[in-house]
């Protein structure tokens, strides 16, 4: 793919994906099983800590393997190359499919009341990823200039809201806490939602290729990305949290525009929501822009349809893969379904990729794969991911049951397209 991104895009795409669904809605439904705002908030500062780990293992990734591709490169060069197929599948189905889906029908969620007509179809969500399909599946340039600037608003717009919240909050109501304790089982699935929220912090490695200095502009991306977008999750959801009482939000979808209409008013409540919706399409948008990337890596590495390589910097084929997936999953399930079956797949996935990063580094060295605070940082990273992923589990979570049949689905679907290359190869 030819080069020329520079580094305001990778870190652009970094907040862009970041900065998405999981903030505006997984305190509502955390709330509804941990009753609190502090275990809630708590679940925010260790999501922080547990991505910014998992920003510094893909580092030294990066620093080895400074290539487009993300997950499906880096287990591909690391373990094998059934183990890369696995991630860019998991990409294909829970990396892009799931949290596009997710974000859209949020962003329904937020905007559809504003408008004059209502309804329980998704067509407003499907408008929105039609849309980004528009912006990325026809011209490079045009869809990632605008998506700059949307990032950049939202950013402005969410720092004041942030600002504002902060300036009203000891008005607002704050009782009717409960004390009923929280179980570990509730808040690691809290964790979870909390971790799909967070799981943008690599978005930038999926275009490491693309960047004028690949290795530089990636590492830069993922950590100051990652550092600036839990500052801004921790201090926007203390607003939020203690701006009604839980009663009031738990189990809301759209839980700012509650916690803005108890702040500022219903004008206050209307402004939100349209920010909400600004930033949930941005979100839409950079995983329509990121995705692809993979399947288009995986296409001219021939384990996956020659189609999906088509267009070099705008891989039509593949983004119109990436959005029409997308539509399906809006019209066939829901919202927190799609969160927790998102959170855990992922964090799978990100788990596996940075135990070859140990592999790597054990084979290589330290010099060709550096990675700070090894090796107590990707450790911390592989195990808070998996225990959350297993308590989670053993709570009756059937997220974690569909994400190991994702997995598991992905085994004959790498051999039916090795099998199917394979007959196709001219005979000498």
């Amino acid at each position: 793919m030819a080069k020329g991104l520079g580094p305001w895009t990778a870190g652009a795409l970094v907040v862009a994906n970041m900065i998405g669904v999981g903030v505006f809605t997984t305190s509502g439904f955390a709330l509804a099983d941990l009753h609190r705002p502090e275990p809630v908030l708590l679940a925010w500062v260790i999501g922080g800590v547990l991505a910014l780990c998992g920003a510094l293992s893909y580092a030294g990734l990066v620093h080895a393997i400074p290539e487009s591709g993300g997950e499906y490169v880096f287990l591909s060069r690391s373990t094998h190359p059934l183990a890369g197929f696995l991630a860019g599948w998991v990409s294909l189905l829970a990396g892009f499919t799931a949290p596009t889906a997710v974000a859209a029908l949020a962003l329904q969620d937020y905007l559809g009341p504003l408008l004059p007509w209502r309804g329980d179809r998704p067509f407003l969500a499907t408008a929105a990823i039609l849309l980004a399909w528009l912006l990325h599946g026809v011209r490079r340039s045009t869809g990632v200039h605008l998506q700059n600037a949307a990032v950049l608003l939202k950013l402005i717009v969410l720092i004041a809201l942030i600002a504002a919240g902060a300036v009203s909050l000891p008005a607002a109501t704050t009782v009717g806490t409960t004390g009923e304790p929280v179980s570990l089982p509730a808040f690691a699935k809290t964790l979870v939602y909390v971790s799909f929220a967070y799981s943008g912090w690599n978005a930038a490695v999926y275009i490491t290729g693309e960047l004028r200095e690949p290795r530089a502009h990636t590492v830069r991306a993922l950590v100051f990305g990652c550092c600036a977008v839990a500052v801004v999750y921790v201090a926007l959801n203390a607003v939020v949290l203690y701006a009604a009482p839980p009663a009031q939000l738990a189990g809301r979808a759209n839980v700012a525009a509650v916690a803005a209409c108890a702040l500022g008013g219903e004008r206050f409540g209307v402004v939100v929501s349209g920010v909400v919706a600004l930033a949930l399409w941005t979100s839409i948008s950079s995983m329509v822009m990121a995705g692809p990337r993979v399947y288009a890596r995986m296409a001219a590495d021939g384990v996956m349809p020659a189609s999906l390589a088509r267009g070099g910097t705008t891989p039509s084929g593949a983004v119109a893969l990436q959005a029409s997936l997308a539509i399906a999953a809006v019209w066939s399930t829901g919202l927190q379904e799609l969160l927790g079956y998102a959170g855990v797949t992922l964090g799978l996935s990100s788990a596996a990729t940075v135990l070859g990063l140990v592999r790597l580094r054990r084979l290589q060295g330290a010099a060709a794969v550096p990675v700070w605070g090894y090796p107590i940082v990707p450790l911390a990273f592989v195990a808070m991911t998996l225990g959350a992923s297993a308590l989670m589990a053993t709570n009756g979570g059937w997220e974690a049951l569909w994400g190991g049949l994702t997995l598991a689905a992905g085994v004959p679907a790498y051999y039916v397209l090795r099998w199917s290359r394979a007959s196709r190869a001219p005979r000498t």
